[in-house]
């Protein structure tokens, strides 16, 4: 799926975030209890309260500003049909961005026992639970370009090192 790079920067401080709890909460072995109502609902209140949705957001106008795009690329003169129904999509569908949310709590809540969801909400209302909420996505963010700016390095390192051993082996580069 392609986001605008204005998009893909206003989600990446809470990728590398998602990838792990997706990786964590999908693994077999995580799954452990039947979900029970009440551990469904302090599940969707840590989402809230995490603000995990964050995340996911711009999934909704993504979508459609993508369908938008193959449109427009097919016929440019749709322009104003195409960005009026993609409009009303955007208000139409807002309402389904639940069906992510409500999923993310259900996965919670089927790994978590309720007592843990509540203790994991506790925590997350505490004023050290609310600093890691507010501190995560710079954390990640920070994690993120130094990650980046380290495999560059390492990146020309290996080809440096790799044209060296190449030329000892003949190959004129």
């Amino acid at each position: 799926m392609y986001f605008s790079p204005a998009v893909q920067r206003a989600i990446r401080p809470l990728r590398l975030a998602a990838i792990v709890t997706v990786l964590a909460l999908s693994s077999p072995a995580a799954y452990a209890q039947k979900a029970s109502p009440a551990a469904v609902v302090a599940a969707n209140e840590i989402v809230s309260t995490t603000g995990a949705m964050a995340l996911f957001q711009p999934l909704i106008p993504g979508v459609i500003e993508q369908a938008k795009n193959l449109y427009l690329q097919q016929n440019p003169g749709l322009g104003k049909d195409v960005n009026a129904i993609a409009l009303q999509m955007r208000e139409d569908i807002a309402p389904r961005i639940s069906e992510i949310s409500n999923q993310i709590a259900l996965l919670y809540a089927e790994r978590f026992t309720e007592q843990e969801l509540k203790d994991l909400l506790a925590f997350y209302k505490s004023p050290l639970g609310k600093k890691l909420i507010a501190q995560q996505p710079v954390v990640v963010d920070s994690s993120l370009k130094f990650a980046q700016d380290w495999a560059n390095k390492l990146s020309e390192e290996v080809v440096s090192k790799m044209r060296v051993e190449l030329k000892k082996k003949g190959h004129a580069l």
